[in-house]
C-alpha cells in the first residue's frame, strides 16, 4: 500500500514533526510505502508531486490550520480515499489511523 500525507499545526513546529515521524514509523513497520509532506515554520518541506498523490492508495491530512495546496487531494476526496484529523490524534495512535487506512484502501 502507498500512503501519502501532509502534516501541519497552528505553531508549525511540534506536532507537525510529531505527526509526520509517527505516520512514518507506522507505515515503516507494515512495509507500506510513505511520503508525508510538511507545512510549518520552515514552510512546505518534503512537498508531494502530482503523481505521488494520484498513485497513493490513501491521503492522510493531519492538520489543524489549512494548508496550501490542498485542492491536489480533490480527486482522493471525492473518491473517499482522505482521512483529515487533528495531528494530536495521529501523534496519539498512529496505529489506529494506519488501521483506517487499509480500511479505505480495501
Amino acid at each position: 500500500m502507498k500512503i501519502v500525507g501532509v502534516a501541519a499545526c497552528i505553531t508549525g513546529v511540534a506536532h507537525t514533526y510529531m505527526a509526520q515521524e509517527a505516520i512514518e514509523q507506522e507505515c515503516k513497520k507494515r512495509g507500506y510505502d510513505v511520503k508525508v509532506e510538511t507545512q510549518g515554520g520552515m514552510g512546505i518541506e518534503n512537498e508531494l508531486s502530482e503523481d505521488e498523490i494520484a498513485e497513493a492508495d490513501v491521503v492522510i491530512l493531519a492538520i489543524a490550520i489549512g494548508i496550501e495546496g490542498v485542492e491536489r487531494f480533490e480527486d482522493k476526496e471525492d473518491a473517499g480515499l482522505v482521512i483529515s484529523l487533528n495531528p494530536a490524534e495521529v501523534v496519539r495512535d498512529p496505529a489506529a489511523i494506519i488501521d483506517r487506512a487499509e480500511k479505505l484502501a480495501s
